[in-house]
């Protein structure tokens, strides 16, 4: 498999060794979500997913504030059609852009909780939203690409119209950041064969996964263009089998009933396909969480959106990447519980069978890495 990019996620609606509780949870401030993302910067990750929504602070100014205390790390962001303008939307993002020198990439979020998109402003059902999407991101590319030249772009569509629109100071990255995009029903298949340049699915069992990649690449081969893709999932590895397991059932421990009987009815009034697929992998159960090897649904039990986690030992968890990897996926898009202490299990135990980050026996002795025994026996690494 060529080595994929593998991404972690900043947690700014909260973070906990337990779900459903506030037992074990952390404050998540700026200098935590720094932590994690200067973590994730120096241990080998592509990039960070920025969760976007009213239960999380703000993507765009919490990725912001990072871009100083990282180096390499790129932040893979959320604009929200509807709720922004695309104009005030582009220059936000060339913005960044240039600040990060060209460390930007977009999540387009058409959303599917109408409660909440109705108390942000947007009143729009789901076939309007993805109109209002597929305008959004016409103009997006115009004014990216410096359509109109000195004039500016005129657009005259159903849900939006601009006159004049310009990007005066470019994004880095010629033709503006990539676009990200995932969705379930078929207008979302639709937007991201048409317009998307990587399409996202969250963790689903592999047979269902390719499906969805296929019929995307059908479409978008009938009008010429290819597209990248990536997953959404969580992780629970451990060095054995035993152990990762346990610490799925010590994840949900603390849960009770009442809880996810309250979380599975919310998700239930959403209209996003992706989540009523979620909350079918295991219809709000205990008893049949594995909905395919190794592919644990007792996130999904009371949080919403990407709702699995690959749980095993580091080759396990390697082979069912690969399995992803062979329908195509390339980029994974991690997290666990807690943020930051996952970040490095992961890292530690594989990225070496990933081929990502440094091997630690091929470092040289320019600082600790292991502890030092006696005060000069250097640690090793251990045989395969």
């Amino acid at each position: 498999m060529p080595t994929p990019d593998v991404f972690w996620f900043l947690p700014t609606h909260g973070d906990s060794r337990y779900l459903g509780t506030s037992e074990g949870a952390r404050a998540v401030d700026g200098a935590y979500l720094k932590q994690i993302a200067v973590a994730a910067d120096t241990l080998g990750y592509d990039g960070v997913l920025l969760p976007t929504g009213r239960s999380c602070e703000d993507a765009w100014i919490v990725a912001s504030s990072l871009i100083d205390a990282t180096r390499r790390l790129k932040f893979l962001v959320a604009v929200r059609p509807g709720l922004s303008t695309p104009g005030l939307a582009v220059r936000m993002a060339a913005t960044f852009d240039r600040l990060s020198e060209g460390r930007l990439l977009v999540n387009v979020v058409t959303g599917g909780d109408q409660g909440e998109l109705e108390a942000d402003g947007l009143f729009a059902d789901h076939a309007k939203r993805y109109e209002i999407s597929d305008e959004f991101i016409h103009v997006w590319r115009a004014s990216m690409a410096g359509e109109g030249g000195a004039a500016g772009f005129d657009f005259e569509g159903k849900h939006i119209q601009v006159k004049g629109a310009k990007t005066l100071y470019p994004p880095v990255q010629e033709g503006g950041p990539p676009l990200y995009f995932g969705g379930s029903s078929e207008p979302a298949h639709a937007l991201a064969a048409e317009q998307m340049d990587v399409y996202l699915t969250w963790g689903e069992p592999p047979a269902a996964v390719a499906a969805k990649l296929d019929d995307i690449r059908q479409r978008a081969a009938r009008r010429g263009r290819t597209l990248r893709f990536g997953i959404r999932l969580h992780v629970i590895v451990r060095e054995t089998n035993e152990a990762a397991w346990r610490a799925a059932e010590e994840l949900i421990s603390h849960l009770d009933d009442e809880v996810i009987a309250k979380a599975q009815a919310a998700f239930a009034k959403m209209d996003s396909v992706g989540q009523q697929r979620m909350a079918a992998l295991h219809g709000g159960r205990r008893d049949k969480l594995e909905v395919s090897p190794n592919l644990w649904a007792g996130v999904g039990l009371v949080r919403g959106g990407a709702g699995t986690a690959l749980v095993g030992d580091p080759e396990t968890v390697a082979a069912r990447m690969r399995e992803y990897a062979e329908l195509g996926i390339e980029t994974f898009i991690l997290s666990g519980y807690p943020h930051l202490e996952e970040s490095y299990r992961f890292a530690e135990l594989v990225f070496p069978l990933l081929g990502k980050g440094k091997a630690v026996g091929a470092q040289s002795l320019t600082g600790p890495f292991g502890e030092m025994m006696a005060s000069d026996i250097v640690p090793k690494k251990r045989a395969a």
